[in-house]
């Protein structure tokens, strides 16, 4: 269960479409190792809540978050449902801690995603856990928030985007 080293953006692998997780059990190491890899960033960062597996060299469709009080370790996730109204934020990531872009994101989701126990389940979200979701569940197919800017003005420095909207 150790902190493993995040890929940063530029490395081809955060490119690459995960695959799916043919044994669900076979997931608990990883999902440990990014739990691990979750707390080490908050330590050393102060902020974050989610990581895919993608960003610590796996690809394979697995994500771990804390949300809310609540833990959410994800496998094989795929929407079920994206409601039409969408909201604009500033969003981070920890392939590039120092860099924020401006992007909307769908306000609720639906997503129907395997435990390690192999049982399916549905994660209903709305707002922040929606952002999340959708933020992690983009790097499984090895797309990057920077590729939701429309325009040049919506990539800033962290220090300024939250010095600006404090």
């Amino acid at each position: 269960m150790p902190a493993r080293p995040i890929l940063l953006l530029g490395h081809p692998m955060l490119r690459q479409i995960s695959e799916p997780v043919r044994d669900p059990a076979s997931a608990r190491l990883l999902l440990r190792d990014l739990e691990a890899t979750l707390h080490e960033f908050q330590r050393s960062h102060g902020f974050g809540r989610g990581i895919s597996a993608v960003q610590i060299g796996e690809t394979r469709r697995v994500i771990y978050m804390e949300a809310g009080g609540q833990r959410y370790e994800l496998i094989n996730p795929e929407y079920t449902w994206r409601s039409e109204e969408k909201f604009e934020l500033w969003d981070d990531c920890f392939s590039f801690p120092n860099l924020m872009v401006r992007l909307s994101r769908h306000q609720r989701i639906v997503v129907r995603y395997q435990r390690p126990t192999g049982e399916y389940r549905v994660l209903e979200a709305e707002g922040a856990l929606s952002e999340l979701v959708q933020h992690e569940m983009d790097h499984l197919d090895g797309v990057l928030a920077v590729d939701h800017a429309r325009t040049p003005l919506d990539l800033a420095m962290r220090n300024y985007v939250l010095r600006r909207t404090a």
